[in-house]
């Protein structure tokens, strides 16, 4: 994508038009330019219409210009706006927040859980090949909260992506967060179906193997790996463990940290890229 990395370590999309938003992101922005890490920006959906949130999601001062930030939609937003040609708002947004691509998250589960849910009329997949024929900017493609499977990841790596996250079963489950809105009825019919999912591990083996089976038929070479990355050892295994060019990418660990003092961040990182040091110093993954 034309940057460097000097910390595998990607801090995946958090959030935005909270309180807080604005104070986490800086602080998250902020740690990324001093070690080197990548950033996802939390739904971006509210910027399409309104500079209103603006600020909490304009990080790009607090990261400089070498740090790799991406903009963040919803498949369903985009898909609403190639239905109302509106789609130049996508090249709008990213220029508004000086970001080098865009994510887009799929998440049908969590969609259909939420009592405002969007309802998906066209396969995501079409709506993103479609992206890619209309967008001059980096795609990456994250599944929220229970993971993609082999099927889709097979058709997913033979699109000229710039990288697919993960984001699998074992973080944070929106789905389930959705249903807890919900009135008790409703949450007893469908938990059980809001547990579903494959984690990152598993994903992550569908994925070397795909990567032999496609040969050149493979067009992403970049994966971020996170869904229930925990620390550096989560981290350090799963990117070992990977055939592709790899990065892990926590949320909610940064989450804790990002509320309070800079400093508070900025130690937890540090240990946290140390014992990456280690790691890759002394262990080996079988």
């Amino acid at each position: 994508m034309g940057k460097t990395l000097r910390t595998p370590i990607w801090v995946s999309a958090m959030t935005g038009g909270t309180a807080m938003a604005g104070r986490i992101n800086h602080h998250l922005a902020r740690a990324c330019g001093e070690f080197g890490m990548g950033m996802g920006l939390g739904s971006c959906r509210q910027l399409l219409h309104s500079d209103e949130f603006l600020p909490d999601f304009d990080v790009r001062d607090a990261m400089g210009s070498e740090a790799l930030l991406f903009a963040n939609l919803g498949v369903a937003q985009i898909e609403k706006l190639l239905e109302e040609s509106q789609f130049d708002r996508i090249p709008e947004l990213l220029q508004k927040l000086r970001a080098d691509g865009l994510i887009i998250h799929v998440n049908p589960m969590q969609e259909a859980m939420q009592p405002e849910g969007d309802v998906f009329l066209r396969s995501p997949l079409e709506v993103i090949r479609e992206v890619l024929l209309k967008l001059d900017a980096p795609v990456i493609v994250k599944e929220v909260g229970q993971g993609f499977g082999p099927a889709s990841m097979r058709a997913l790596m033979q699109l000229p992506l710039a990288g697919i996250e993960f984001a699998a079963a074992g973080g944070t489950n929106f789905a389930k967060l959705e249903l807890l809105r919900s009135e008790p009825e409703k949450m007893a019919v469908f938990e059980k179906l809001a547990a579903v999912g494959h984690n990152a591990t598993e994903m992550l083996e569908w994925s070397n193997t795909l990567h032999a089976e496609l040969g050149t038929q493979c067009q992403v070479q970049n994966l971020i790996l996170s869904g229930g990355v925990t620390d550096f050892m989560d981290g350090y295994y799963l990117i070992r463990k990977s055939a592709l060019t790899a990065v892990y990418g926590q949320a909610s660990g940064f989450l804790k940290y990002a509320q309070n003092d800079y400093e508070i961040l900025r130690n937890y990182i540090q240990s946290q890229i140390r014992g990456l040091e280690l790691a890759f110093a002394f262990l080996q993954v079988k």
